[in-house]
């Protein structure tokens, strides 16, 4: 059998998180950071034409997860397409990249894939004059378990066996733990190859948290760290270089959002969470595990509290939300008109409705709603 596996990489989100209307879009899988293009494009298509630039204007730089590129890109080109003269450049450096950059004042937000730390916060208060870093999230997904293996479709694995494999504790694909989730499967005596991210992550983050709740007593590492922290495995740069490793070397696995499998059309590992059924990395399932989102954040801070642990039927608990990092207050004068026209736009109904046919999951009506209500206040 052929290693492609089509159950569900298109499917649009429901229940909490639909948004109707979505348009048909392809999904981006890459970390390119090239310019983007030039603003004055068709202003009558239906992408932009609700879309109110409100004094947008210049150049506005970001920079941050590569896991929201497919989506920043997708909202890049129908701002700049409604707002003439305007463009936006957004570089996925990875989350870690894209907070040190906004924290050092180069760029007016960042995009991450998990919240400021405390120190973090601190840190941005010398950036926002009189205000500090908050955390608007703007779009969820899962996080994707790609793998490369010939002859094996649907293969499942759980917490506890991803954990074991990923800290080199579990290295051929007939290992017993693995046979065990997949009865009458072929799996070759072969070593695994597993790949995980070289640049400092919030996918990374995101997975760590899954596997410390899911699975506490096999992954004994820190939650917190955006950085790689297990022994063993190879690295590649980029959700993108994961993607694209994974895709070229047989046996192997690695873990990236659902754009970039959909994109390089690689097979996804079903997860047994202890439900009736495993469950497909699908943008719908994944909104299942996000409509249970609580915010824990205070003010116009929005971090929210995931349940990486959480055994609903048809809920895919490998999730992130990614957030747009920004300044209460003391942002530049010269782009703070666009940085608000932009954000407006991404949180708002036509924003979110690109988002569910590109492999990601539109934001619960009820975040979407506080985070509309903040941007406008941004100063």
């Amino acid at each position: 059998m052929k290693l492609s596996r089509k159950n569900g990489l298109r499917a649009s989100a429901i229940g909490a998180l639909v948004v109707s209307g979505a348009l048909v879009l392809s999904a981006c899988g890459s970390d390119d950071n090239s310019e983007p293009t030039k603003g004055g494009g068709d202003k009558t298509s239906a992408a932009a034409s609700n879309i109110k630039c409100d004094g947008a204007k210049g150049q506005l730089l970001a920079a941050g997860s590569s896991a929201q590129k497919g989506a920043m890109d997708l909202w890049v080109k129908n701002f700049q397409a409604a707002c003439e003269g305007v463009e936006v450049n957004y570089q996925a450096i990875g989350s870690g990249g894209g907070i040190t950059k906004f924290n050092q004042g180069q760029v007016a937000f960042a995009g991450s894939d998990s919240a400021l730390k405390d120190e973090e916060v601190a840190e941005s208060k010398k950036i926002c004059k009189g205000g500090t870093g908050v955390n608007l999230p703007m779009v969820g997904g899962p996080i994707a378990i790609g793998y490369k293996l010939d002859g094996v479709d649907n293969l499942v694995l759980d917490a506890s066996t991803l954990a074991k494999i990923f800290d080199n504790k579990i290295t051929k694909w007939n290992d017993p733990a693995i046979a065990k989730l997949n009865p009458g499967a072929k799996l070759p005596d072969s070593n695994i190859q597993a790949f995980h991210r070289s640049d400092e992550s919030g996918t990374t983050q995101n997975l760590g948290k899954y596997l410390s709740t899911a699975a506490p007593a096999d992954w004994k590492h820190d939650p917190k760290t955006k950085s790689w922290p297990a022994q063993g495995g190879q690295a590649a740069n980029g959700s993108s270089g994961v993607a694209t490793a994974v895709k070229d070397a047989e046996g192997s696995i690695g873990y990236f959002e659902l754009s970039y499998a959909t994109a390089n059309k690689i097979s996804t590992v079903s997860l047994n969470t202890g439900a009736s059924a495993p469950v497909a990395a699908t943008s719908e399932n994944a909104s299942k595990a996000i409509a249970a989102a609580k915010v824990k954040g205070t003010g116009n801070d929005v971090t929210l509290s995931l349940d990486y642990a959480t055994k609903a039927e048809g809920a895919y608990p490998l999730i992130l939300v990614t957030y747009e990092i920004a300044c209460d207050k003391g942002n530049k004068a010269e782009t703070l008109p666009t940085l608000k026209a932009f954000l407006n736009y991404t949180v708002s109904d036509e924003g979110q409705k690109v988002l569910a046919d590109a492999g990601y999951a539109p934001l619960p009506a009820e975040i979407a709603a506080k985070v509309r209500a903040i941007v406008p206040t941004l100063s």
